[in-house]
């Protein structure tokens, strides 16, 4: 992975942007990657089309990785001075607690930290219990509603997680370590492979559009409106995976690991691919000998509201198996980024009209 990718995906990373308030991350991926396409589009809500023809108007494939990542928005302001929140997506309390954010304000952004009642005063039972999300706060160290009012801070105000990006070196392996890989990374992806196509000028037999979508962790609503925009005959969608090389983590329950390839999703709760779409896959990763792994997975992801558009689209997710994802630190291994770039591009090669026509013959 080049230097300037590295440097590129970090800023992306720190980027701030819970679901509904996207437009940093947005703005800095079309700042990047709007010169690599032929044509800028955007739908209602805020997501980024970047639209590259090929040899053929047809098959409209699109490429999609949502930008959005869990985060908070400011419910309630305290007499004391604190603040308190709902979670923009899924979050399990005991991730919380010590961990740093940002409140984003009209005033500017205002730094501070997720907390509970002290340990020194907790009962042995309350220390054994798990915290639940209406027991935190956030502090900022304000001591008044009236402070936190001249620090611009309002319901309705987004938070996201404080956390820097970091290259960690384990060996001969290069492993990323930040926040909102899921599902930054998905997002990069799928520009780096238009930027793959565009720069190396290679021919593909249809029209590319790649998505950086919004809202995804609050109910998959850029995906909707994207495919609207759009209107695809084929959906690959670029995600984190679940790895399952963690303790705690039982056989069968998360079989993609780290470092051992992009996965192939063969079932979620929320779609089960197009099975001639999946075996096309298959067959190019192991033609190309790119390592890959097959996967299942319980969450849901935008190809659940793509493969349902209009008449219904064939639709694929590959993952990158990541460790510890909606928290503030996440790790994944470069390798397995840089081989699901190969992957794509390898199968957007291929997908001409016949193939894709291929895939829901009866």
């Amino acid at each position: 992975m080049d230097k300037e990718v590295v440097e590129f995906f970090g800023k992306l990373s720190e980027s701030f942007g819970p679901s509904g308030f996207e437009r940093e991350a947005i703005r800095l991926i079309k700042e990047r990657y709007a010169k690599y396409a032929d044509d800028i589009l955007t739908d209602g809500l805020g997501s980024l089309i970047l639209k590259k023809k090929g040899t053929s108007d047809e098959p409209r494939v699109i490429l999609a990785g949502h930008c959005d990542e869990v985060g908070f928005i400011i419910c309630g302001l305290d007499e004391k001075g604190f603040l308190k929140f709902r979670a923009l997506g899924g979050w399990a309390p005991i991730t919380l607690p010590a961990h740093r954010v940002v409140v984003r304000t009209r005033k500017g952004d205002v730094i501070g930290t997720i907390v509970s009642k002290p340990p020194h005063l907790m009962t042995p039972q309350e220390k054994e219990k798990v915290p639940k999300l209406e027991d935190l706060f956030i502090d900022v160290g304000a001591s008044s509603k009236e402070e936190l009012e001249k620090l611009g801070i309002r319901i309705g105000d987004p938070v996201a997680p404080l956390s820097h990006f970091r290259v960690l070196k384990v060996g001969e392996k290069e492993l990323w370590m930040g926040k909102a890989f899921d599902d930054r990374i998905g997002a990069l992806i799928a520009m780096e492979v238009l930027r793959s196509l565009k720069e190396s000028n290679i021919q593909h037999p249809n029209t590319v559009f790649a998505a950086a979508t919004v809202q995804e962790e609050v109910g998959l609503r850029g995906a909707e409106t994207t495919a609207d925009v759009v209107n695809p005959q084929v959906g690959i969608v670029l995600e984190v995976d679940i790895s399952g090389d963690v303790p705690g983590v039982k056989p069968g329950e998360a079989p993609a690991k780290m470092g051992a390839g992009p996965s192939i999703v063969t079932w979620d709760k929320s779609m089960i691919p197009n099975q001639p779409l999946k075996e096309f896959v298959i067959q190019v990763a192991e033609e190309l000998k790119i390592p890959y792994q097959l996967s299942a997975v319980s969450g849901g992801t935008d190809a659940s509201r793509i493969h349902l558009h209009y008449r219904g689209v064939p639709s694929i997710v590959i993952g990158i198996p990541t460790r510890h994802i909606h928290s503030h630190n996440s790790i994944l291994s470069v390798s397995d980024v840089e081989n699901a770039i190969k992957l794509v591009t390898e199968v957007v090669k291929r997908l001409d009209q016949e193939t894709v026509s291929s895939f829901t013959k009866i």
